[in-house]
């Protein structure tokens, strides 16, 4: 989605919305992997009901992810999409259902974001291409060489992940075996109720899903505390999940890790970037040249819980004094709408709100005295009210000069301190002696005389005081002034030595610092300057510029209500590249806000005719292509070869706009009119518009229903389903086409894979319950919907819980996450060595016990028997005084009288108490002397426990059969 920096400002604003997924792999045992028991507790320690996968976030990493090597073909391309939908049913394990929704045909306001994608890619192959060229002929006018061509391999355009392709064709096949498999094979999957929305279905994956949310929501038999999981890497599905007003929503994402390695496009080779890259062979490190790999560390996962962002919000958007209660569902309402100002897939940012800036809580702040103002909520059930959004923009247009000169000042002071920062660096970076006089670096064209005197030589080096320059100054002292390891390299090189030589690109990389910007904003006149560059018209000319307000206007509307009611409309979008000023909008309450109805979406080979470049023209029919090349097409207009972006201030390609010309609706149908009879039955299946595919296993309850209704023969017509077999899902089912019947097999799709064999797995084709095209879906929680525990500390926790420490919660469950324990090592270890209380407190009385009821600790376990060569006399004539010592150790309720205070005592202090202790014959066997001097007289062995032995200074410890505690 097009909100930059928005998941980075939310996660640092409310760090307690994160919390990193427990995840159990599968073991291995003797070559052979085991999988995992997803039928077992979750060990995040919740249980969830729902997963919903928007398949689109999977896709693209699995087919070219950036932190591994890409899949070799397509086969690869769906195990490695299998893989990763096994390993968040290992972590989520759903109970009830899992939704894979695939992006079908958008809306017509989506296409224009998915059309700049679309054409950026085929722009930056050729722009990526003409910089290798540019690096290849500098290493050779250098005299390097180039590194060897890289494998040819199978190339792949991701731009076949688009409805109509036949990738996408062919993935959605996949797909279907694959559920079947797994119900088949894993028994967590054999109880779940899984729907497959493929690419034929129309809509956006998240949004297909919050239409089914939607939809159940409606309906009577929905369990208000359905425990839903969302994953997906878009921003818009945090907002999308408060919309739904569900109080228990958690989404699931990767979690992004800056400053990932990356190999250089040139050589392959890791540790530079690709201009800075020599030609220089790869050099083996290691035995087997396994130390210059990076470490790829397998893709974590996190979960937000929206829960806990619900609690921020609550605090955050709470007011008092209100002339009316404070609604804070309502509030939440308010909040997702004002986020679409700062970006969205379907609108562009306002030019003086930035997420870095602060621009939320600019927006909370004016939003809070726009409610006391008027008097209500600026929305209601997915509608606008423009006359209180009006009083918002009012008061954020009389701000947007003090922005723009902020930001000015604030991008100045940034820049200043990386130049400052750079410049440390590179002298930090520079050596610490560079050689000097005739040792210097010499251009490699030249001829180096011979070294004379090289003893002296080198103690002039070290020195400093070599043969003085023109300046009076150490020649030595001048280079290592001005010498650093760049030009030094270079003077060997031979670069810098010849005239008319090109500029350092360290030089021109601190030129270009500072993107161009001809609007400065802040500077006077930023106004007519921006429509003038913008949309080339003047200020003056208020007609355009309340056309662009009221079309902006229109899109907030549209944006507001497509995540609260479904999409209003497929053939609106916003005809322009910028957005216009907060000052500019004026008596936005007039405009109207009701979209047509009964509009219909693109067919799917329509929309790659929408959004696809010529360069992409091979996923089409060869009539269709000719279109987007052929000079004489009507439309040839729509597909241009090269365009401009306009970096809008920025500094990255990727950051700009795509100045790329709209798309005609009516023209764009009328040229396809021609080419429809040239399609292939194929392509005609691949053209229409498909709907949800739901699957059951044997062992679900709605099974033996699908399987009466394909028995009871005719079966084409839509049959209500019975939400009690279905865990209160509801819905209209009728005949799937590609259904596999009881006992049929199921070919597989890859050539890696078995066929499936008797499969057990019925299909039927699936739609969400129905409802009048003017129903309103209430925004509000539903009847016995239960809120969960709080999670935030309470503002008055002090006052109710005093002399309590406030722990905070860090996993799903109160008294959660990581802990970590001590065994009873461990705890006599920190008995002994703190200080403070703890460490006064007595052993346990179970560690006290004895069978013969004695309380002292310690009890001896039966060492001084005959059969152990122990002296039991001299063990009974001193065991009374032991005894007697030992029970003094603790305090009076232990026998003793005084107590022990391990304040007063450290380890080493004890250590040496104990020594002197074991060196006493008043303990009787308790000292090592003692004992040794007994046991030698009783059996002789006096040479064994002598301390004077030969290469023994101290004394022998004892076995341990011969050890009383």
């Amino acid at each position: 989605m097009g909100v930059p920096a928005f998941f980075r400002w939310l996660s640092k604003k409310y760090p307690s919305i994160v919390v990193h997924c427990v995840e159990e792999k599968p073991k291995e045992v003797h070559g052979i992997q085991v999988p995992v028991n997803i039928t077992e507790p979750n060990p995040n320690e919740i249980e969830f009901d729902n997963l919903y996968l928007d398949m689109n976030g999977i896709i693209h990493p699995c087919c070219h992810p950036e932190n591994k090597p890409a899949p070799k073909n397509e086969d690869e391309m769906m195990l490695a999409i299998f893989e990763c939908i096994d390993r968040l049913m290992r972590i989520v394990r759903p109970r009830r259902l899992l939704y894979m929704a695939i992006d079908g045909v958008a809306p017509r306001a989506k296409m224009n974001q998915q059309r700049s994608r679309r054409f950026r890619g085929p722009k930056e192959v050729r722009e990526k291409q003409v910089e290798i060229d540019k690096v290849k002929e500098e290493i050779l006018s250098r005299g390097g060489t180039l590194p060897p061509p890289k494998p040819v391999s199978e190339k792949f355009d991701s731009n076949c992940i688009t409805p109509g392709t036949e990738f996408m064709f062919r993935l959605a096949d996949c797909l279907r075996y694959y559920v079947t498999e797994r119900i088949m094979t894993d028994p967590g999957w054999s109880k779940v109720k899984v729907i497959l929305s493929d690419a034929n279905v129309p809509g956006e994956g998240e949004h297909k899903i919050m239409d089914y949310i939607r939809k159940q929501r409606g309906s009577p038999d929905h369990d208000p505390n359905t425990h839903h999981c969302l994953c997906g890497a878009d921003a818009d599905l945090i907002m999308l999940g408060l919309a739904t007003h569900e109080p228990y929503f958690t989404i699931i994402r990767e979690e992004f890790k800056p400053n990932a390695p990356r190999a250089c496009e040139l050589c392959g080779q890791y540790g530079h970037e690709m201009k800075e890259c020599t030609g220089a062979a790869k050099e083996k490190e290691g035995e087997f040249d396994e130390l210059t790999k990076p470490f790829v560390q397998e893709q974590e996962f996190i979960f937000l819980r929206l829960n806990i962002l619900r609690e921020y919000l609550e605090k955050e958007l709470f007011m008092t004094g209100l002339p009316f209660t404070f609604d804070f569902e309502r509030a939440i309402d308010d909040w997702v709408f004002m986020c679409f100002f700062v970006g969205n897939d379907f609108l562009p940012h306002l030019p003086s709100l930035q997420i870095r800036e602060g621009a939320i809580d600019r927006l909370i702040r004016i939003y809070k005295t726009a409610v006391f103002k008027t008097g209500g909520y600026l929305t209601k059930d997915g509608v606008v009210n423009l006359e209180r959004v009006q009083m918002m923009m009012t008061d954020l247009g009389e701000m947007e000069d003090g922005i723009f000169k902020k930001r000015r000042s604030d991008d100045v002071r940034f820049r200043n301190i990386q130049k400052e920062r750079k410049k440390r660096n590179k002298r930090n970076s520079a050596p610490s002696f560079v050689p000097a006089g005739q040792y210097a670096p010499q251009p490699v064209s030249s001829s180096p005389s011979a070294i004379s005197n090289p003893r002296q030589e080198a103690y002039q080096m070290r020195m400093g005081t070599g043969p003085k320059s023109s300046t009076g100054s150490s020649a030595v002292g001048q280079d290592l002034a001005n010498l650093d390891a760049a030009k030094a390299l270079k003077t060997m090189l031979g670069s810098d030595s010849q005239p008319g030589s090109k500029r350092k690109r360290e030089d021109e990389e601190e030129e270009d610092d500072e993107p161009k910007d001809d609007i400065r904003l802040w500077e006077d006149g930023w106004k007519d300057r921006y429509y003038k560059l913008k949309f080339d018209v003047s200020e003056n000319d208020e007609q355009f510029v309340q056309s662009v307000v009221s079309s902006y206007v229109e899109g907030l509307c549209w944006v507001l209500r497509y995540y609260y009611q479904g999409c209003p409309s497929w053939k609106w979008y916003f005809p322009f590249h910028y957005a216009p000023f907060a000052a500019n909008f004026i008596d936005i309450g007039k405009l109207p806000n009701d979209f047509e109805k009964g509009t219909k979406p693109f067919k799917p080979l329509e929309q790659l005719m929408g959004v696809f470049p010529s360069a992409s023209g091979q996923f089409l029919p060869e009539t269709w292509r000719k279109l987007m090349s052929d000079p004489d097409s009507p439309i040839i207009d729509f597909y241009p070869d090269d365009f401009a972006i306009d970096l809008n201030g920025k500094r990255y390609a990727w950051q700009g706009v795509a100045l790329l010309p709209f798309v005609d609706e009516k023209r764009l149908k009328e040229a396809l009119v021609g080419v429809y009879s040239d399609l292939t039955p194929e392509e005609i299946h691949r053209n229409g518009l498909g709907s949800d595919r739901l699957f059951v296993g044997k062992k679900h309850p709605a099974y033996d229903f699908f399987k009466e209704l394909y028995d009871g023969g005719d079966f084409s017509e839509p049959v209500d389903m019975n939400p009690k077999l279905t865990e209160g899902m509801s819905g209209t089912i009728w005949a799937d086409e590609f259904v596999c019947m009881p006992g049929e097999p199921r070919k597989s799709p890859l050539p890696m894979l078995e066929d499936l064999r008797n499969t057990e797995v019925l299909s039927v084709s699936f739609r969400d319950p129905q409802y009048p095209e003017d129903h309103v879906f209430s925004a509000k929680l539903l009847p016995g919907a239960k809120l969960p525990e709080r999670v935030l500390k309470p503002e008055d926790f002090n006052n109710r819980n005093p002399n309590t420490s406030y722990r905070p919660q860090v996993g799903f469950r109160r008294r959660s996450g990581p802990s970590a324990s001590l065994d009873a090592g461990g705890h006599r270890m920190v008995r002994h060595s703190m200080r403070g209380a703890y460490s006064n407190a007595p052993p346990p009385q179970s560690l006290l016990a004895t069978p013969t009821g004695r309380s002292y600790p310690y009890q001896h376990r039966g060492s001084y028997s005959d059969d152990r060569n122990y002296n039991q006399r001299d063990h009974r004539q001193h065991h009374g005084q032991y005894q007697n010592n030992r029970s003094q150790g603790y305090g009076a309720s232990y026998g003793g009288s005084g107590g022990w205070n391990r304040q007063s005592q450290g380890q080493q202090q004890a250590y040496q108490q104990n020594q002197q202790r074991y060196q006493q014959p008043q303990y009787g066997g308790y000292g090592h002397q003692y004992r040794h001097q007994n046991q030698s007289q009783s059996q002789g062995h006096g040479n064994r426990f002598n301390q004077n032995a030969p290469g023994r200074n101290y004394p022998t410890p004892p076995k341990y059969s011969q050890r009383r505690y």
